[in-house]
């Protein structure tokens, strides 16, 4: 049942009843530092995925709620929330986690595929740039960021803190970026192939639960992935056909709250299940573009990453 505070009503529970779930988390919830951009410009105004419809408009003003609402989520729960202005003509340029991937204080930049959307590469860089995060110059490899990269845990016997980056190709990002991620940031890169055009991006099959813990979708993924995943996580939540079409790996988790599209609802039993607190949360003018929850969202990793 929903329940609201002061008219601020985020899936399950209030906004401000988030904040006292923090004391709860115990040692899995760490404080992430953030990137976002307001949706001011953001429409459906060209079609390079399956979910993109130009005849299905958006409705702009719940699209700024939804996505404020989300902003508010993040801070009740302790983040720390960095705006980046948006740029008139870059409808799609809310969606940051495509900006690049930051490692230790490191970004690799995005080169994006297609031209819609190159426009958004020299905004994000001057940014980054600009709060103090090396890029070491242009990425030569066409990727698209946190939709492709995403970032857990080494494997057991590793060095605490080692960090291992889980990358997508198939559609959106070229293999051959993988090897450049392991030269500029020093991380170990896993391919995985993405084999469904529904979910073109990384983060549209596989959501980080924590270092050594994913969600994912089975079906976005070839066999030789899969059967990696089986081995590297083989407590893993598996996504079904209903929730990945909800979006539900689009998700972002703190190790502890799991934001997640509000229309996975076996995911977040699952998550439940596990001991994680989902919080459903509705995006849905967001999911006409392709977007979730982690598409709007992207990580800072500081110079010490955790």
């Amino acid at each position: 049942m929903l329940s609201s505070v002061e008219g601020r009503t985020v899936g399950f529970m209030s906004v401000d009843a988030l904040a006292l779930h923090d004391e709860a988390a115990g040692d899995a919830y760490r404080p992430r530092h953030l990137l976002m951009c307001r949706p001011e410009y953001f429409a459906v105004s060209y079609e390079i995925n399956p979910w993109m419809n130009t005849t299905i408009p958006v409705d702009h003003r719940r699209a700024l709620k939804q996505w404020d609402r989300l902003v508010r989520v993040y801070e009740a729960l302790g983040h720390r929330v960095e705006i980046i202005d948006p740029v008139p003509g870059l409808p799609d340029m809310v969606f940051a986690a495509n900006s690049g991937l930051v490692v230790g204080g490191q970004v690799y930049p995005a080169r994006f595929r297609f031209d819609e959307r190159r426009g958004e590469e020299d905004p994000y860089a001057t940014w980054f740039a600009a709060n103090g995060f090396t890029s070491h110059g242009e990425a030569a490899f066409i990727n698209e960021g946190e939709g492709d990269f995403a970032t857990v845990g080494g494997p057991a016997g590793c060095p605490p803190g080692k960090k291992v980056v889980l990358g997508g190709f198939g559609f959106r990002t070229d293999v051959a970026s993988h090897d450049e991620v392991r030269a500029r940031l020093g991380v170990d890169v896993v391919s995985l192939r993405l084999v469904d055009p529904r979910y073109y991006h990384l983060d549209t099959a596989l959501a980080v639960l924590s270092d050594d813990d994913i969600a994912y979708n089975p079906a976005a993924f070839d066999e030789g992935s899969r059967a990696w995943l089986r081995t590297r996580f083989p407590h893993a939540v598996l996504i079904d056909d209903a929730d990945a079409a909800a979006f539900g790996c689009n998700a972002f988790s703190d190790g502890h709250h799991v934001i997640v599209s509000e229309g996975a609802t076996n995911f977040a039993s699952a998550l439940r299940d596990r001991g994680y607190e989902p919080v459903p949360t509705d995006l849905s003018e967001f999911r006409k573009s392709g977007g979730s929850v982690k598409c709007c969202t992207l990580e800072l990793r500081g110079a010490n990453p955790s």
